[in-house]
């Protein structure tokens, strides 16, 4: 079962790290055999308050390997620095097969 990491940056506070961070942080993604779906673009607003400002989708193969890559000691220095870079939310979340949800 797939999972996915979603992280919405509302604001990048340096953007030096945020930088660093950004050509670090696809290898360590790969090890695990994650995939980026989604980096930023446009948002509009269409039911309720959310409004992701920059909003970014990784696939993993599942919830285990999402959380090894989170957990991970090649991610662990690059996590503090997204996390002290920027101020935003994060989640984790799997997804059961559906007839709704179709592989590329």
């Amino acid at each position: 079962m797939a999972a996915y990491f979603f992280v919405d940056v509302r604001e990048v506070t340096d953007p030096a790290k945020m930088d660093l961070y950004r050509s670090r942080v696809l290898s360590t993604v790969q090890r695990y055999g994650g995939r980026y779906l989604l980096v930023g673009g446009k948002v509009e607003g269409l039911e309720g308050a959310w409004r992701p400002a920059f909003p970014v989708i990784i696939r993993f193969p599942s919830l285990q390997q999402a959380r090894r890559w989170y957990d991970s000691d090649e991610y662990k220095d690059l996590k503090d620095l997204r996390l002290s870079s920027t101020k935003g939310d994060a989640v984790l979340f799997e997804s059961e097969p559906s007839a709704f949800v179709t592989e590329d």
